[in-house]
């Protein structure tokens, strides 16, 4: 999610130009092998990645006491910012379960430490230049983040859910509270282990399952919606969905590619016309319509608290439905977007690094010029992704326009953002892990080498 950008200060080199040579290493074999499958590490992770995700679904159904879920539930029927947390959380804050947090604490702590990181040259430098010492601190850090949130969203959402309690109690919210906490430091426990298994990013496999497990609920909820029995409207749904996921997947895969050039000692051979800057045109992901969503979700959450009709009527405005909704929600795109981009990527940092390495862009002088260059690039792929992500959002409100049905509220292009994101990610390193199992043996030597 939104991690693409981080790659391109090492450039790409394509390999394609000398098949034979790879076939000779036994690496042309693209065909998929049940024997090699069966050989390799993969059913041993893929049955850990099921165990786990299963794992984290049992959660969700484990309710906390004293607590109203049907008049809760129904009460979020309306609410599409909740209802798009509560589908990013598998319908988990509806249920009011154990893991009724989600992943959420340890998503905001990833943004925070990630906003800091502009501000703190101290914490980048701990991420980008200490290796895998400075990584592991940072994650640590993180942690410690996403256990403040936790402790701080837990009592919070205790406290929104009030007039559902039966017996609304000191006692009872420390109780709960602890339990919350709890289950959301466990998912964090299940992303790190799943992303050990190098099948995915935990996280985002975590969203990606309660997603999907929100799926069935909202396709039954569509049909039960359409009250005139006209199948045009679910037709035109099914149809607006399968065109959304093709756009996503046209764009996630489109980049554009920047030739790099080496020096003479290193530009022997096809190196310097395979070499390349992929900038990718949605370079940050979903992360943007995450930020946007978490702003606008605020105005909810104050009037929540408050009891201010002002506050209401204004949550109201730029609530999905709202007449400020999609101008307000397309303006925080843009401005996260753009922000985002230069976030992760710092154009002079990535102008010395080519300027370090001997390489530079054809017709572009290295160090200032280069770095002008990036921006300018950057500047207009930003835009060009602000387009896409402003269009996925208000796509929705369009379709709900024509069809007057709400049941996908909350499943919008944002989860189908995600969704294919992430199948795209795991398929790539699925492929990955069963070309690797080739060479099972040759690690083996080197590991026993080390010792």
């Amino acid at each position: 999610m939104g991690k693409g950008v981080g790659r391109f200060g090492r450039g790409s080199t394509t390999s394609s130009s000398k098949p034979r040579a790879a076939s000779s290493l036994g690496t042309d074999g693209d065909d998929f092998s049940w024997q090699e499958f069966f050989n390799s590490d993969l059913p041993k992770k893929l049955g850990g990645l099921l165990a786990l995700l299963l794992l984290s679904r049992v959660g969700v159904y484990i309710r906390l006491p004293g607590v109203d879920v049907d008049a809760f539930a129904e009460s979020l029927t309306n609410s599409g910012l909740l209802g798009y947390i509560d589908t990013l959380s598998g319908g988990s804050i509806s249920k009011v379960g154990l893991f009724s947090l989600g992943i959420i604490p340890y998503i905001n702590a990833s943004i925070v430490l990630q906003l800091f990181s502009a501000a703190f040259p101290g914490l980048k430098k701990m991420q980008r230049d200490e290796g895998a010492q400075g990584r592991a601190k940072f994650q640590y850090y993180q942690k410690l983040m996403a256990f403040a949130f936790a402790i701080v969203q837990a009592v919070g959402q205790l406290f929104y859910i009030r007039p559902f309690v039966d017996d609304f109690s000191p006692a009872w919210v420390a109780g709960s509270s602890t339990a919350l906490v709890a289950g959301a430091m466990a998912l964090v426990y299940i992303a790190d282990t799943i992303s050990e298994l190098k099948l995915g990013n935990g996280t985002s496999v975590l969203i990606f399952a309660n997603i999907a497990s929100a799926l069935p609920a909202s396709v039954g909820q569509l049909v039960a919606q359409n009250e005139s029995d006209d199948p045009t409207n679910v037709a035109v749904f099914f149809v607006a969905f399968a065109l959304t996921t093709l756009g996503i997947i046209y764009v996630q895969e489109a980049e554009r590619r920047i030739p790099v050039n080496y020096s003479n000692r290193l530009s022997s051979g096809n190196l310097a016309r395979q070499s390349y800057l992929p900038f990718k045109v949605n370079a940050t992901g979903v992360m943007p319509l995450i930020f946007a969503s978490s702003i606008l979700a605020l105005p909810t959450a104050l009037a929540r608290y408050t009891d201010s009709a002002a506050l209401d009527e204004f949550s109201q405005s730029v609530g999905p439905g709202g007449a400020l909704y999609v101008p307000f929600n397309v303006a925080l795109i843009v401005f996260f977007n753009y922000y985002y981009t230069f976030l992760q990527l710092e154009p002079k940092d990535l102008a010395e690094q080519l300027k370090k390495t001997g390489a530079a862009i054809p017709a572009i002088r290295p160090g200032k010029q280069t770095a002008e260059y990036v921006t300018r690039t950057l500047t207009r792929m930003s835009l060009l992704g602000s387009v896409f992500l402003g269009a996925l959002s208000a796509a929705p409100a369009a379709v709900e326009a024509i069809t007057h049905l709400t049941a996908f509220r909350g499943f919008a292009g944002t989860s189908v953002l995600i969704m294919v994101g992430v199948a795209t990610d795991t398929a790539r390193r699925i492929r990955a892990e069963q070309a690797m199992a080739k060479y099972q043996d040759v690690d083996k030597l080197y590991d026993n080498m080390k010792m």
